[in-house]
């Protein structure tokens, strides 16, 4: 479905459910869209229309949209639920699709739903609960198809055809001991059809793909994916015990949040805020980085205030000051964005900090002198004074090699200390850059104007 599709489709429901035409938008619903269309759906439409939708989704495709939602959309809905209509759309979904409907539930009524589960599909996804969500055992689905490396080719397509069906984005089978289930290798299902009917799995069986330990990060996980472009990767324990596998839709996901959640952060708002959230709750998230701005914005502006006498004496200060905390600025948050990306992809470690950290400083130094330059004669000629336009040059040369500083350390530093840049790198950076702009640019004039 194109957006344009998308958006006349929502109109047409909107339109339905307005005139009170619930049978349509309930076929709609259930019968002409797929269930990622649907929760494309819900999440567009405003709290009280969604609410209607939802109710409107036959039981047996709840599961099915659930699993599309934004982690805040579903939480919500979630939460309004009763343990047996739980216990019902968890029997629809895929073991990694039901751990992640659980992590969205208060840990009471996680307890009760696996108490009810069989036995079977409780172990399942209590392995799988038992590790970090943004890690390749959170992520990992346990469904399976595994076979020994002693049966011949022959056997291993009778085991096959058992099976009335096989799990979803199976481009491989697991090669495993016989007795610890240990992980040995991958089966290409393209190469067991064409091998000879007689020989050994041994005998053709991939040993080139690693496994991927359980407790490995996500974005890593997605960087291995990316590297060896692979559909479906093996998952292991400490001991090489073969637990489940990432698909490809799972990383891509990892993908699409880890994108969102670096956009997002930029702003101080979870990457899963719902564009639709209630009032109060959109209130409350917010005003925590608007108070923490506030108290960056207090602290510099009582840099300003240290040279009142100066600013008093020289209006021109205050025409000009916003562009040197400006500039110094937009360079560091043009070396953050870079630093950042390159931690995500993988490419900034210790080993090449200090070449791009010297790289940072050249840069920021030419377009210093180059731009402090073009702003210092301005001045002049704005101003008639030669003394305004040394200051204000000087100001900018400086807090663009600081705002490059900042804008590369910042990074490292916070990672280190287990905090997100994305997040918190911004706020930083821009008091730096205030800071040292002002106390750089007033302290000159000072100094210069005596």
């Amino acid at each position: 479905m194109t957006a344009q599709e998308d958006t006349t489709a929502l109109d047409k429901l909107n339109s339905a459910l307005n005139s009170g035409a619930f049978q349509q938008v309930r076929f709609t619903l259930n019968s002409t869209l797929r269930p990622v269309e649907v929760a494309h759906l819900l999440e567009k439409s405003p709290p009280k229309e969604r609410q209607i939708l939802w109710n409107l989704i036959h039981p047996e495709n709840e599961g099915k949209v659930l699993q599309y939602l934004a982690d805040d959309i579903q939480a919500d809905i979630l939460s309004k639920m009763d343990a047996d209509r739980l216990l019902a759309i968890t029997e629809t979904l895929d073991t990694d699709d039901v751990a992640d409907v659980l992590q969205q539930l208060p840990e009471r009524i996680t307890r009760e739903l696996l108490q009810i589960m069989d036995q079977q599909n409780r172990e399942r996804i209590e392995e799988i609960l038992a590790y970090p969500e943004d890690t390749a055992g959170g992520l990992m689905n346990t469904d399976t198809v595994t076979i020994r490396p002693d049966i011949t080719v022959e056997t291993c397509l009778r085991y096959i055809r058992r099976h009335n069906e096989i799990p979803e984005m199976t481009d491989s089978l697991f090669v495993v001991s016989r007795k610890k289930n240990s992980y040995i290798g991958t089966l290409p299902l393209t190469k067991l059809l064409v091998s000879d009917p007689e020989i050994t799995i041994r005998e053709i069986m991939n040993t080139d793909i690693k496994p991927i330990p359980a407790d490995m990060p996500d974005d890593k996980v997605a960087s291995l994916f990316e590297k060896h472009d692979l559909v479906s990767a093996p998952v292991i324990n400490k001991s090489g015990k073969l637990l489940g596998r990432i698909t490809i839709d799972d990383v891509v996901d990892v993908i699409r949040e880890d994108a969102d959640h670096s956009l997002m952060s930029m702003a101080g708002l979870d990457e899963d805020e719902d564009t639709f959230a209630p009032l109060l709750k959109t209130t409350r998230r917010r005003a925590v980085w608007l108070g923490i701005n506030l108290l960056t914005a207090l602290l510099a502006s009582s840099v300003i205030g240290l040279f009142q006498d100066t600013i008093d004496k020289v209006v021109a200060l205050a025409v000009l000051m916003p562009i040197v905390a400006s500039m110094g600025g937009i360079a560091g948050s043009q070396t953050l964005t870079l630093m950042i990306r390159g931690q995500a992809l993988g490419h900034v470690e210790r080993s090449n900090a200090r070449w791009l950290l010297n790289r940072e400083l050249l840069v920021s130094l030419l377009n210093g002198i180059i731009w402090a330059g073009v702003v210092a004669a301005v001045s002049m000629v704005w101003f008639s004074s030669q003394t305004i336009g040394i200051v204000i040059g000087l100001a900018i040369v400086i807090n663009l090699i600081v705002g490059a500083l900042a804008g590369t350390l910042l990074p490292l530093i916070l990672k280190a200390w287990g905090i997100d840049p994305a997040l918190a790198g911004s706020v930083l950076l821009t008091t730096i850059t205030d800071v040292v702009g002002f106390f750089a640019f007033l302290g000159l004039a000072t100094y210069f104007y005596g």
